[in-house]
């Protein structure tokens, strides 16, 4: 009796921990911001931006954009296109969750019919779509948060290279990876200044974690300061969307990386030691 209480238990702790981040039960959404954000996007005619790619964002005064390899995951990330018909942030069932006040762009890039492609799984469907688009078929894997293995691409596709088959994989690993089992994959990078495009930023979380991806970079032509530009998903599964910056509406929606911590983002704040990368 014991024996098969103890196992019942082990269980529901292995199926609740699943859930950091992309907690499916947990109903939440970004809070309302002050009007004053709407009017900034309005005013400068930004309910759609004009920017039909992450790389025409328009750039703070003094800054110029950093140059990427062709085939590096950064020049992926900065030619990712936006929507520029749309620019609500949609619930993976249809629903219009935000129309505007932290976000500046949505990424166009489909969310998937079920509540899985939150924080995390955005962060790996955007660096698996990179790799599959290189055809590295073999680098595309993600470990599971219950055993902290990984699943790799090349197996669950069986030789089946369509891109189909591809979506279904990424659905199963969204179905069990979050933020915890990404953020203990990934390369700490210990010095903010060493920080690149692709970079993430990631929180475990108790008992929800979040994890945010760095899509674009520009330098100071004085002063070589750096400022990054941050994409996210969130709970329910939603758009991929860029953020605003709440703290300095004038370089919004760049944000400097010269951070005293925490970093703050609508809704959530990181520390420079959640800083990771892909290896």
């Amino acid at each position: 009796m014991i024996s098969q209480f103890l196992s019942k238990v082990f269980i529901i702790f292995i199926l609740s921990s699943i859930f950091i981040c992309s907690d499916r039960s947990v109903k939440s959404s970004y809070p309302e911001f002050d009007a004053s954000f709407n009017s900034i996007k309005k005013s400068k005619g930004l309910l759609v931006p004009k920017a039909s790619k992450v790389k025409e964002i328009e750039l703070t005064g003094g800054y110029s954009r950093l140059e990427t390899d062709s085939l590096s995951f950064g020049f992926y990330l900065q030619n990712l296109p936006l929507n520029t018909h749309d620019n609500n942030i949609y619930s993976f069932d249809g629903k219009v969750l935000s129309t505007g006040g932290y976000h500046y762009a949505i990424i166009d890039i489909d969310i998937g019919n079920k509540d899985l492609q939150q924080c995390a799984d955005a962060v790996m469907r955007l660096r698996a779509e990179y790799l599959y688009q290189q055809k590295r078929y073999n680098e595309i894997h993600f470990n599971f948060l219950s055993d902290g293995k990984p699943r790799y691409y090349n197996v669950y596709a069986n030789g089946d290279r369509s891109y189909k088959k591809f979506r279904k994989y990424l659905d199963y690993i969204f179905s069990f990876a979050n933020s915890g089992s990404l953020r203990d994959e990934l390369l700490l990078i210990d010095d903010i200044n060493k920080i690149k495009i692709g970079d993430v930023f990631v929180q475990k979380g108790n008992p929800i974690g979040h994890a945010v991806i760095i899509v674009d970079m520009a330098v100071n032509n004085k002063n070589g300061k750096k400022v990054i530009l941050i994409a996210q998903s969130y709970m329910p599964a939603q758009s991929i969307h860029i953020l605003l910056n709440p703290n300095d509406k004038k370089l919004s929606p760049w944000y400097d990386i010269e951070f005293k911590d925490p970093l703050t983002l609508p809704a959530w704040t990181f520390n420079k030691k959640d800083l990771r990368r892909f290896k």
